[in-house]
C-alpha cells in the first residue's frame, strides 16, 4: 500500500496572515480559486511552485529567513494546493469562500465584488499564461455558464455601489437570496469543470507513449 502523502493542518486564518505579511496582491478568496484552476488546467506541468510564484508576478517575495520561506511555501503548496486538490474528485466538491453577508448595500456589493474575484482566479488558473486552452466539451460549457455568473456578479456589484440606486430592505433581502442561489450554480459548475478537465487529463497522460528503459 502506498503511505499518503503528508498534509499541512495549516488553517485558513494562517494562510490570510502569512499573505498579508508578505503583501500578496492577490486576496485570499481569489488565490483559492487560481490554485483550483491550475490544479484542473489541461496544461501538463502546471507546478505549485510556479503557482505560487504567480501570486507575485512571477518571483518570490523577500524572505528574512530560510525557514520563513520555507513557512511560506509550505502553507501554500503542502496546506492549500494539497487541500485544494482533493476537489479532483467527485465527492470532494468544491466551496467557495462563505462570509457574513447583511442585506445592505455594502454587504451585496462585497459579496458580489467576492464572487466576481474567485471566478476570475479560476479563469486565471485554468488558462495560465495562455489565451486559448482546449477544453473538454463538459468544461467548455461550465465555463460559458461561469462567464455569464461573472457578469451577473459584476453588475450587481455596480448596482450595490450606486447609491443613486432606489432599493428597498425587501429589494435588498431578494437580492441576497438570488446572490446566494448564483454561488450554488457557480460551485456546481466550477466542480464540474474540474471533474472534465481531470478525466480529460488522466486519459490523456495514460495515453502517452513510454520509451522502453535500456537494461543493464
Amino acid at each position: 500500500m502506498k503511505k499518503p502523502a503528508r498534509q499541512s493542518s495549516v488553517s485558513d486564518d494562517q494562510i490570510q496572515a502569512l499573505l498579508n505579511r508578505y503583501a500578496c496582491p492577490v486576496p485570499f478568496h481569489q488565490v483559492r480559486t487560481r490554485f483550483l484552476g491550475r490544479i484542473a488546467s489541461p496544461a501538463i506541468g502546471a507546478s505549485p511552485m510556479e503557482g505560487v510564484k504567480g501570486l507575485w508576478s512571477g518571483d518570490l517575495p523577500e524572505f528574512e529567513s530560510l525557514d520563513a520561506a520555507n513557512e511560506l511555501i509550505a502553507a501554500l503548496v503542502m496546506g492549500l494546493w494539497n487541500q485544494l486538490a482533493r476537489h479532483q474528485e467527485r465527492g470532494a466538491p468544491f466551496r467557495l469562500l462563505r462570509m457574513t453577508t447583511p442585506a445592505t448595500r455594502q454587504g451585496l456589493a462585497a459579496l458580489a465584488l467576492t464572487r466576481q474575484q474567485e471566478l476570475d482566479g479560476f479563469v486565471e488558473g485554468l488558462f495560465g499564461q495562455d489565451d486559448v486552452v482546449d477544453l473538454p466539451e463538459r468544461a467548455h460549457r461550465a465555463m460559458d455558464g461561469l462567464a455569464e455568473m461573472r457578469a451577473l456578479f459584476a453588475a450587481t456589484a455596480e448596482v450595490a455601489d450606486d447609491e443613486t440606486r432606489p432599493g428597498s430592505a425587501d429589494d435588498m433581502a431578494a437580492t441576497l437570496r438570488h446572490l446566494r442561489e448564483m454561488t450554488r450554480i457557480v460551485e456546481h459548475e466550477m466542480h464540474e469543470a474540474v471533474l472534465s478537465c481531470t478525466r480529460a487529463r488522466r486519459q490523456m497522460l495514460a495515453g502517452l507513449p513510454i520509451k522502453k528503459p535500456t537494461l543493464h
